[in-house]
């Protein structure tokens, strides 16, 4: 399985990869692995936006562009914790929730099974 990180101008490609998944894992009767990767990936995305954001007062000033209030951005951003805690964080999937990903074209292999599956 083919997983690509997020690399700025690089999103169509991984967003094309999660198409192609959705297509090889439709012959899975099992649902709840799918959700799992599903959420693994998003998971993946929010840890590769903080290290992107780098340093805390920019991380603070992003949060709060994404609608966090300025003392639970600065809490957040100043908790010393690890990318991949915080990307894991109610701040983060407050910030960045699952309807923002479907907006910006990030495809569910889970949503995609399930069309795939009322279609045929």
């Amino acid at each position: 399985m083919l997983l690509w990180v997020y690399l700025p101008g690089h999103w169509p490609g991984f967003f094309m990869c999660a198409r192609a998944e959705a297509s090889y894992f439709k012959l899975s009767q099992s649902k709840h692995p799918l959700e799992e990767l599903d959420g693994w990936v998003r998971h993946k995305l929010r840890c590769a936006i903080w290290r992107q954001w780098k340093q805390p007062p920019t991380r603070v000033r992003n949060l709060m562009r994404l609608g966090l209030s300025e003392e639970r951005a600065r809490k957040s951003a100043f908790n010393g914790r690890g990318p991949w805690w915080n990307s894991g964080a109610q701040h983060m999937n407050h910030a960045l929730p699952k309807k923002l990903w479907g907006r910006l074209g990030l495809v569910s292999i889970l949503d995609t099974i399930n069309r795939l599956s009322r279609m045929t």
